[in-house]
C-alpha cells in the first residue's frame, strides 16, 4: 500500500499544530515573580525561586563591626531580581520593587575529596530580602527576615540595619560595592553616593606621617 501523500498545507497545519503544543507548554510554567507579594498582616512571601534570579556575589566571613565574632564560617549569596538588574545595567541604579535576596549558608571543610578551603553547605542557615516599594515604606526600602517560615517579618526602621545602609551603602542604599559586576557600572553612571566614595578615599589615602 502506498503511504499517504503529505501536501504543503497538511505540513504547515502540523507545524502550526506544533507550535500551538510549545507555547501552552511554556505558558503553564509558572515563571518565578519578579514583584514583591505581601500578606494582610504587612509580610512578605518569600519568591522561592530566587536562585533562578541573577547572582550577583558571595561573601565569605564577612562582618561590617571588628568585634563581631561569628565562631564558625558562612557564605553570603546575593540574588537580584532580573528586571531590576537589567535596569541596573542601563542606569546605575534600582528601579522600584527590587528585590535583593541575602542567602547564608554554612562552610564545610572537609567532604569528599576536599584537602584545602571550604565549600558551601546544603543547609540554609538565612534568609533576608531588601526589596525597594516606594509608596509602601518610609524610606523606600524595607528589610524582611525569614526565619525558618515562608513569610517574612518586615524589620521596623529602628533596626541598626537601616542606618548601616543608608551611611555606607554604594549606591540607592545598597551595598554595591561588594558586587563586582555591578560597581564598574555603577561608577560609569555617575551613581555611587557621596558617602561610598569619600570612605574610599579615606581607605586609600597614605597613612599619617608615611613618606
Amino acid at each position: 500500500m502506498n503511504a499517504p501523500r503529505v501536501t504543503r498545507t497538511h505540513a504547515l497545519v502540523i507545524a502550526a499544530a506544533g507550535l500551538c503544543l510549545l507555547s501552552a507548554a511554556a505558558l503553564s510554567e509558572d515563571p518565578a515573580p519578579e514583584t514583591p507579594a505581601y500578606t494582610s498582616d504587612n509580610g512578605l512571601k518569600m519568591p522561592e525561586r530566587y536562585r533562578e534570579w541573577v547572582y550577583l556575589s558571595t561573601g565569605f566571613d564577612m562582618a561590617y563591626r571588628a568585634d563581631i565574632r561569628m565562631g564558625h564560617h558562612m557564605f553570603d549569596n546575593v540574588f537580584v531580581n532580573p528586571a531590576s538588574y537589567r535596569e541596573f545595567q542601563k542606569t546605575g541604579t534600582w528601579p522600584d520593587k527590587t528585590m535583593l535576596v541575602l542567602e547564608v549558608r554554612g562552610a564545610r571543610d572537609q567532604g569528599s575529596i576536599n584537602k584545602n578551603g571550604n565549600y558551601q553547605d546544603t543547609q540554609v542557615m538565612g534568609l533576608e530580602v531588601h526589596l525597594k516599594d516606594e509608596k509602601r515604606f518610609p524610606g523606600k526600602w524595607a528589610f524582611y527576615v525569614f526565619p525558618g517560615r515562608p513569610v517574612g517579618r518586615l524589620l521596623p526602621q529602628t533596626e541598626d540595619c537601616y542606618s548601616c545602609h543608608a551611611a555606607h551603602a554604594a549606591v540607592d542604599t545598597t551595598f554595591v560595592q561588594f558586587y563586582p559586576t555591578l560597581l564598574p557600572i555603577a561608577t560609569s553612571k555617575g551613581t555611587l553616593s557621596a558617602q561610598y566614595r569619600a570612605e574610599e578615599a579615606t581607605a586609600a589615602a597614605p597613612p599619617a606621617g608615611a613618606h
